[in-house]
């Protein structure tokens, strides 16, 4: 679309306060960045609001990696791209280009709530899914310099399914799929892209979901439980809550 490069760069901006301190590798934060933009699908006909997350520093970072974050269910509200803030700010300040897109719209028909989930429900995820593929592509041309041979997708909960149908859709295009607690898409089974999901205390996945112990060991696939509900994965956890999962994916995320 034409306008996309020239909205980015008139986007406003929002400097986040980001406290200084020293990571596992004795490397500064970096301060955050927020930018927003709208996009527009038009061979859909579709408006995806994206916030970009980003390190706030003069100089490029080499061999960047990009991040894309997906929200769970928020009832066609609008505004869940910006409910992981503990995360995406955090993924920010240690150099990640982190991309969160709201993918819901207030027009949109509700999530089913009845039938058989994993079928209904499909529709749902590959909107989701057909949403990250725009955003990655029009991010491309607007950030060529952007390392794209190890993206990262997280998602929690029903964003998470989406991230799992994209794996198993366009496998070629991921490094890592981080979910949070997804419950009806089943993850993929594969080696490449390295698959991790944290789990929560109260809500179990579908049958089929999750790998079993065998599936884990030949994939090297990282199914991890944790004592924190569901709902708590967003800005609503505790401040332990959030350190823990910020912890969890960051050690993901320094894996190779």
């Amino acid at each position: 679309m034409k306008y996309t490069l020239f909205a980015f760069l008139a986007a406003s901006f929002l400097v986040i306060g980001c406290k200084t301190q020293n990571t596992h590798n004795e490397i500064k934060d970096y301060d955050v960045k927020l930018d927003t933009l709208t996009m527009f699908d038009q061979s859909r006909s579709r408006k995806i609001p994206v916030a970009f997350y980003t390190p706030k520093t003069d100089k490029p970072i080499s061999e960047q990696q990009v991040i894309i974050f997906n929200h769970g269910y928020g009832f066609n509200k609008g505004g869940d791209y910006f409910v992981y803030s503990y995360l995406t700010e955090k993924l920010a300040s240690k150099g990640y280009f982190t991309v969160s897109i709201q993918h819901e719209q207030t027009t949109d028909q509700p999530l089913p709530t009845e039938g058989h989930l994993q079928t209904v429900r499909r529709p749902f995820w590959q909107l989701g899914s057909d949403n990250i593929l725009y955003v990655l592509n029009e991010l491309k041309k607007i950030k060529p310099e952007l390392d794209y041979k190890h993206l990262t997708l997280i998602g929690h909960s029903n964003g998470g399914d989406m991230a799992a149908l994209f794996g198993n859709q366009h496998p070629n295009l991921v490094y890592k799929i981080i979910t949070m607690d997804n419950r009806r898409m089943f993850l993929p089974r594969t080696s490449l892209p390295k698959i991790y999901t944290l789990r929560s205390n109260d809500y179990p996945a579908d049958e089929g979901v999750l790998p079993n112990d065998e599936e884990k060991k030949k994939y090297h696939m990282t199914v991890q439980p944790t004592l924190i509900n569901h709902s708590h994965m967003d800005n609503k956890g505790s401040e332990n809550e959030k350190e823990i999962l910020n912890n969890f994916i960051l050690k993901y995320l320094s894996e190779r």
